[in-house]
């Protein structure tokens, strides 16, 4: 019989957290309680993740081997003329800010989820699948009650999950998104996790479910075949690390962006004695923005053309080019598709963080499943060459990035977050905010956030305005001055290590984070 583990879970919804608690309380480790807690996002948080989508998991194992799966989405191994395909814009209000996503059957790239997961339980599980399965098959079955931020999700989503009858039975009624405190159900989901727990996930990936995508695909304009299901594979990367303020961190590698993004933010910061400055003062506030601006700048000059070289960190750190962005920095700071994400980490020091998206989901569900397919050949932060434009059978670069740090050889915190291109600055703000300014768990993920793109800075309210008003900004620029905290600024859930080494989880309120405990 199974003890139950100490641990602690954060993320992005009650029962998400719930079903990880759960595992841990029925003796099973880290990483099988982050499996059933992804299992119950694609539930709990089914308008922005689900099993047709990919993602990636970092971790550290007993303390000491630390690796990072890349199970995410890979574009197609053949191309169907542009003029050929199903591909079209929805606009997504996000409330104080619109963005325009591509959606369609020509949107969707192969998916990696099911696989990654499977992957990481015959490495790392203790506990049959099958049970790993039961608290997201029973919740699926039973109804989700949609709350606060479900209801938002859903609404401003609309224009994607009407696009289907499916979509339309599972959250509308008389096409109207249903009202808070009504629920959903996705019992064909739920018949779905029972049936894979028990024959393996070869009957996503070469039985009648890939066969079903296929031919929906070729019938309707859309890239995939059976051969990108079957020839799929789970990669193990060694994942990037680096050295902040004394802190070993270890994040998503290339052709990823957002690991060698937040490596380069968190290295111009650390050209900075921050622990002289204030949280939220001119100061922090000007290399902040900055820091993230001058990052941006990057991306687009070194990194994105060579995002698949193996010589790509060594570009982006090439010293012409680092200095000249730091002496850029130091000038100015001298002046006044959708993700979802789980942390969770045991008494035996196996600490999990795994992120996974569906982008904003292409429209379509795969017949009999409730399952919707992601739209990641329409999200135009991971094609920034242009749509149309991808390499064939390539995984996609995308933000999402969980990221793990140790000091002393001990992991100290485990973190990621879901937010499109924000995810990037959501983390380094995060990390920023426990190590630089020594704020607790919870106050680090929920603090407000600033975030540079596009010639304009977003600020969530929390800032002093007159602070941010008198910011030297490119000439142009805009800023944007949100009413209320936003899931656009991202979504970080962490667990973090305390001095006397008792675990902390940490949800970030902007997408309902929740937490659990097991002393």
């Amino acid at each position: 019989m199974f003890k139950p583990k100490k641990g602690a879970i954060a993320a992005g919804d009650e029962l998400t957290a719930q079903a990880g608690y759960e595992i841990l309380k029925a003796g099973g480790n880290a990483f099988d309680g982050a499996i059933a807690a992804t299992l119950m996002s694609f539930v709990a948080s089914s308008t922005i993740t689900s099993m047709g989508g990919g993602g990636f998991m970092i971790s550290c194992y007993h303390g000491e081997d630390i690796s990072l799966l890349d199970f995410f989405t890979e574009t197609p191994l053949q191309k169907r003329p542009a003029n050929a395909i199903d591909f079209f814009p929805v606009i997504v209000d996000f409330g104080d800010k619109t963005q325009k996503f591509h959606v369609g059957k020509g949107t969707m790239a192969t998916p990696g989820n099911l696989a990654g997961l499977f992957h990481i339980h015959r490495k790392y599980g203790t506990l049959p699948f099958k049970e790993l399965v039961i608290p997201a098959v029973e919740a699926a079955k039973k109804g989700v009650i949609l709350h606060k931020q479900t209801k938002y999700q859903a609404d401003i989503l609309k224009p994607i999950l009407n696009l289907s009858k499916t979509g339309r039975q599972i959250y509308s009624e008389k096409n109207e998104i249903k009202k808070l405190g009504q629920s959903y159900r996705l019992p064909l989901f739920a018949d779905f996790l029972e049936y894979i727990s028990k024959e393996g996930p070869r009957e996503f990936y070469e039985g009648e479910i890939s066969e079903k995508i296929s031919k929906d695909s070729f019938d309707h304009g859309g890239h995939l075949t059976r051969d990108d299901f079957i020839n799929y594979k789970v990669i193990e990367r060694k994942p990037l690390d680096f050295i902040y303020r004394g802190y070993q961190v270890f994040t998503n590698p290339p052709p990823n962006s957002g690991g060698p993004l937040i490596n380069f933010t968190l290295s111009l910061l650390d050209q900075f004695k921050l622990d002289k400055i204030k949280w939220g003062s001119a100061d922090h506030l000007s290399l902040l923005s900055h820091a993230i601006e001058y990052t941006s700048m990057a991306r687009q000059e070194v990194f994105v053309e060579n995002r698949y070289s193996p010589k790509v960190m060594k570009m982006l750190f090439d010293d012409n080019f680092y200095q000249s962005i730091l002496h850029s920095l130091k000038k100015e700071t001298g002046k006044s598709g959708n993700t979802t994400h789980v942390s969770i980490a045991d008494e035996d020091d196996n600490f999990v963080s795994i992120t996974t998206s569906v982008g904003e989901g292409c429209g379509y569900y795969i017949p009999g499943t409730h399952i919707m397919m992601n739209n990641m050949l329409g999200e135009e932060d991971l094609n920034p060459e242009g749509f149309h434009e991808w390499k064939t059978g390539t995984r996609l670069s995308s933000m999402m990035s969980p990221t793990l740090f140790i000091k002393n050889k001990k992991p100290i915190a485990t973190l990621g977050s879901g937010g499109s291109n924000r995810i990037r600055s959501a983390i380094v703000q995060s990390i920023s905010n426990f190590i630089d300014f020594e704020m607790p768990p919870d106050e680090s993920v929920n603090s407000p956030r600033v975030h540079w793109e596009d010639n304009h800075l977003d600020v969530e309210p929390g800032f002093d305005m007159d602070i941010i008003e008198k910011l030297h900004l490119p000439q142009g620029a805009k800023t944007i001055f949100w009413s209320e905290k936003n899931m656009y600024f991202g979504g970080v859930h962490g667990v973090f290590k305390d001095k006397s080494n008792n675990l902390i989880p940490a949800g970030d309120r902007r997408r309902v984070g929740a937490t659990k405990k097991l002393n």
